[in-house]
């Protein structure tokens, strides 16, 4: 399941993953129903040698908040070959600033710490994120340093960022999330099955087929 761009106005609930250690190997996938083809393909910002995995998300989305975690365990054991890509994407005006938010993080170097944080503060702690002096003032309470967050969001590097992810989200036709890209060619869901057929697509590009 996916949280479209029509229901983010929405309060979803009720939706459980699970964590998934090693999963036993899986069917080959099949285009049109495990992942659809890209045409035209998605650009891609890989280095040489490695395969894209964009993994297009919201901090308001409760899919994403759930999914979290099957994704942080299983990157950790990606194929080596795999270059993760984590794309916000704004479907509303709103959520602009929770975009940019998550650019600073990265620029901060702060992904590993304040990442989960982030969806824990708006699903659990039902914290609003409404403008940018919240977003810093939430990040402060982190230890992370405020002035410097706020120097971040406002940068030229992070805007370019968030312009470039909303580019992606239309280069792949995105209208759900979470949901994964592979390799500027591929799309599938975000759910464990979805990891098992992104494994299988980065497989089959790196084999050339």
């Amino acid at each position: 399941m996916n949280m479209k761009r029509r229901d983010f106005s929405k309060v979803a609930t009720g939706l459980a993953l699970v964590p998934g250690a090693l999963w036993a190997q899986a069917a080959k996938p099949v285009a049109g129903k495990d992942y659809q083809v890209l045409d035209p393909r998605a650009p891609v910002d890989a280095p040489a040698g490695k395969v894209e995995v964009a993994v297009f998300f919201s901090y308001m989305c409760p899919h994403c908040n759930l999914f979290e975690p099957t994704f942080a365990a299983w990157s950790k054991r990606a194929p080596k070959n795999v270059a993760i890509r984590q794309v916000p994407v704004a479907f509303m005006q709103d959520f602009e600033v929770l975009q940019r938010m998550y650019y600073a993080i990265e620029a901060m170097g702060m992904v590993d710490k304040l990442h989960a944080g982030v969806f824990s503060a708006i699903h659990s702690e039902r914290r609003s994120f409404r403008d940018a002096a919240a977003a810093a003032d939430w990040v402060a309470m982190q230890g992370v340093d405020r002035a410097k967050f706020m120097e971040q969001f406002a940068s030229f590097s992070v805007v370019s960022k968030a312009t470039r992810a909303g580019q992606l989200t239309r280069a792949y036709k995105i209208e759900g999330v979470p949901a994964i890209g592979v390799g500027g060619r591929f799309l599938t869901d975000g759910t464990t099955k979805g990891l098992q057929t992104v494994e299988a697509l980065v497989a089959d590009i790196q084999a050339g087929r």
